[in-house]
C-alpha cells in the first residue's frame, strides 16, 4: 500500500510540475545564456587543448617557457592520432 501511495504522489507531482512549466515563459537571452553554460559544461573536460592555455607551457617540459606557436605545433604533435583508411572496392 506504501508503494501504490509514493507512486501516486511522485506521479501527482509530476504532472502538476509539467502544467505550471507549460504556462512558464522564458525570454530569448535566457535560452541563449543556458545553451552557452551547457556548452561550456559538456566541453569542461577539453579546456586543455585552447590555445591560451598552450602559452608558455610545455606538454613535456613545464619548466622551460616557450614561444606560443612552437607550443601550439607541440600540442597538435602530441596528440595521438589514428589515421583514417579504407578501401573502396567497384561493385561488379
Amino acid at each position: 500500500m506504501q508503494v501504490w501511495l509514493a507512486c501516486f504522489l511522485v506521479l501527482f507531482g509530476l504532472s502538476e510540475l509539467f502544467q505550471w512549466m507549460k504556462q512558464l515563459s522564458l525570454p530569448l537571452p535566457v535560452f541563449i545564456l543556458g545553451g552557452a553554460f551547457l556548452a561550456v559544461v559538456s566541453n569542461y573536460d577539453r579546456r586543455a587543448g585552447f590555445p591560451f592555455n598552450l602559452i608558455g607551457k610545455s606538454p613535456d617540459r613545464d619548466s622551460q617557457p616557450i614561444a606560443p606557436s612552437q607550443s601550439m605545433n607541440d600540442a597538435r604533435s602530441s596528440s595521438p592520432q589514428k589515421p583514417i583508411s579504407f578501401t573502396i572496392r567497384k561493385s561488379d
